[in-house]
């Protein structure tokens, strides 16, 4: 498939903001993209895409949970065609809030197949507190999965966070059996780290809300849905960096950039 014959959906609803950074982000690659409210979509038809996804914001207002009120709209809505759309080796991402919905679906972890209950949560950060900052990210997972297929095991990025519910736990019963899973599957794609690239152990602000085994980022056993509380469209572009105006050869693009192109271009060779 050609780059311009490809198709993107961002999804929008009340209270998200960064679909918009999130289209350019993808439009700057010479892809098509759409964004649309959830009954917009319903009509027009996700098998219509061949990206499928849910950005950051803070959905209805973040009311009961993060992502949960949204979650359960498009779970009432579009859940058979979503499962239809990744059943069909599509790709499904969620950043931050879209992480988020993806877990209260059952999307993510879903170790086996989708669950019907949350198997996760994206809880409130440690220091409840709302964090805004750079952080950077270790590449957790050996195989080349479909957003990740440019990044090499063991590279360290540097993209920001902008959350207050971004802890990721898991259920106390199961949390020693559930993180011996996402490790077992290579399911864990990213990890707070600390600059140099060893683990950040919950060291705040290098892990910046708590996270279990400092996770930033998970896909599900397949790899074709991803979800990440970092924000890779705000660090797309080199502008967008924090310090690019110090620097004697700015680079061409943000570590941003990788996932989306890795997406892209794993579209055009397999679709």
């Amino acid at each position: 498939m050609e780059r311009r014959d490809i198709k993107v959906c961002v999804a929008r609803a009340g209270g998200t903001n960064c679909d918009l950074e999130t289209k350019v982000a993808f439009e700057s690659l010479g892809v098509a993209v759409d964004v649309l409210h959830v009954k917009k979509l319903l009509k027009k038809g996700l098998m219509n895409y061949e990206i499928f996804v849910i950005p950051g914001g803070f959905s209805y207002g973040d009311y009961v949970r993060a992502g949960a009120i949204w979650a359960k709209t498009m779970q009432s809505m579009l859940l058979p065609e979503i499962l239809r759309f990744i059943e069909d080796d599509r790709l499904l991402l969620g950043i931050c809030n879209g992480f988020q919905v993806l877990v209260e679906m059952g999307f993510l972890p879903a170790f086996n197949g989708v669950s019907k209950y949350p198997e996760a949560a994206l809880a409130t950060n440690l220091n409840a507190r709302y964090e805004c900052r750079w952080v950077h990210l270790r590449v957790e997972s050996s195989k080349k999965r479909p957003f990740t297929s440019m990044l090499r095991k063991g590279e360290v990025l540097r993209i920001p966070v902008g959350h207050g519910e971004g802890r990721f736990i898991l259920p106390k019963d199961k949390e020693r059996e559930y993180l011996e899973k996402l490790v077992k599957n290579d399911q864990i794609m990213l990890r707070y780290v600390k600059p140099d690239g060893e683990p950040a152990k919950l060291k705040y602000p290098y892990n910046p809300n708590g996270s279990i085994y400092d996770i930033a980022g998970i896909c599900n056993p397949e790899g074709n849905v991803l979800g990440l509380m970092p924000h890779p469209e705000r660090a797309f572009f080199w502008w967008q960096l924090p310090d690019w105006t110090r620097m004697e050869s700015p680079p061409n693009h943000g570590d941003g950039w990788l996932f989306f192109e890795s997406a892209v271009k794993y579209i055009c060779e397999n679709f």
